[in-house]
């Protein structure tokens, strides 16, 4: 995954509120969809990574390498996984307050 950078926070002071978010999307140059498509894009490469190793160990390749390609895609799938149970569990608790 990647790192976001944080940049100045609270240095915005005199600005309104939208403004600072507007600012913050601005520096940072992506929102939370684009991170999740990078993450959801790093996945897909691991799983792809994994039919070349496989492909690879079919033809007489090291099974050292398949091995580890498909630990490191099932740990990926697991990972994006929870994050997803998280996201969702996050949103029905924001459904559930009330406005």
């Amino acid at each position: 995954m990647t790192d976001i950078p944080i940049k100045d926070i609270g240095s915005n002071q005199g600005v309104s509120g939208s403004a600072q978010i507007k600012s913050i999307k601005n520096e940072s140059g992506s929102g939370f969809d684009k991170v999740i498509d990078e993450a959801l894009s790093k996945v897909s490469q691991v799983q792809e990574d994994v039919e070349k190793a496989v492909n690879k160990l079919a033809s007489g390749g090291d099974i050292t390498d398949a091995v580890l390609a498909i630990e490191k895609a099932d740990m990926s799938f697991q990972l994006m996984v929870e994050i997803r149970n998280k996201l969702i569990s996050t949103y029905e608790e924001v459904m559930k307050m009330p406005v």
